[in-house]
């Protein structure tokens, strides 16, 4: 008995299927990868984010009316931000904190820390220097939180007297000796729109020499 083989067209039809279910698979494949690297994306820059704002709850609830040297020099402020603050291109901030950790005083350095924020080519960065009073000519160290940020917004919540009624009005710059109510930060991002936190201070007031 003669078995029968395939013809060329049934050969064809069956490597056309082959073909098709091959690319299929790939389109499948890739469509997967492509999805899994977006999200891990997503996820990395939502990091960023809850990162970048748990710095600012930190350094701005533990604000101290604490006066730093500039260039050397005493001018009684502790806290100032607004435009034209640290090389902004936007808002800047810079106030010092306390609650950084020295444990039993090992480090060579204060367990106060000056911090300041800025917005500098698209990034949001975080500055702070090893002492409140530094050296002359010393330098701060930068860290980059986010990215792709068009805008960084500062505002104060500040005590005002009005026809001697005393009021609570925010306002976009302030340097001062005393620190404000509140803070509010306002960050425009590419990836997440406009953000808004407000951080209600908990010391106000005090005095702004007072020592390490």
């Amino acid at each position: 008995m003669a078995v029968r083989g395939f013809t060329l067209l049934e050969i064809l039809i069956a490597m056309a299927i082959f073909t098709m279910i091959g690319l299929a698979s790939y389109s499948v494949l890739t469509t997967t990868t492509d999805s899994n690297s977006i999200s891990k994306q997503r996820i990395a820059k939502l990091e960023a984010l809850q990162r970048a704002m748990l710095y600012m709850e930190r350094d701005i609830l533990q604000a101290v009316p604490r006066a730093v040297r500039i260039a050397g020099e005493a001018n009684g402020k502790v806290i100032s931000g607004g435009r034209d603050q640290i090389e902004s291109e936007a808002d800047g901030l810079a106030l010092v904190r306390t609650g950084w950790q020295n444990p039993l005083l090992m480090l060579p350095r204060s367990t106060l820390q000056a911090v300041g924020y800025r917005l500098q080519e698209g990034q949001l960065q975080r500055l702070y220097t090893l002492r409140p009073d530094n050296v002359i000519g010393a330098e701060p160290k930068v860290v980059v939180l986010l990215d792709d940020v068009q805008d960084f917004s500062v505002q104060f919540l500040i005590d005002s007297e009005d026809n001697n009624n005393r009021t609570l009005d925010w306002q976009d710059d302030y340097i001062g000796s005393v620190l404000p109510r509140a803070i509010a930060v306002e960050i425009d991002s590419l990836d997440f729109g406009l953000i808004r936190r407000e951080f209600l201070l908990a010391s106000e007031g005090g005095n702004p020499n007072a020592p390490d």
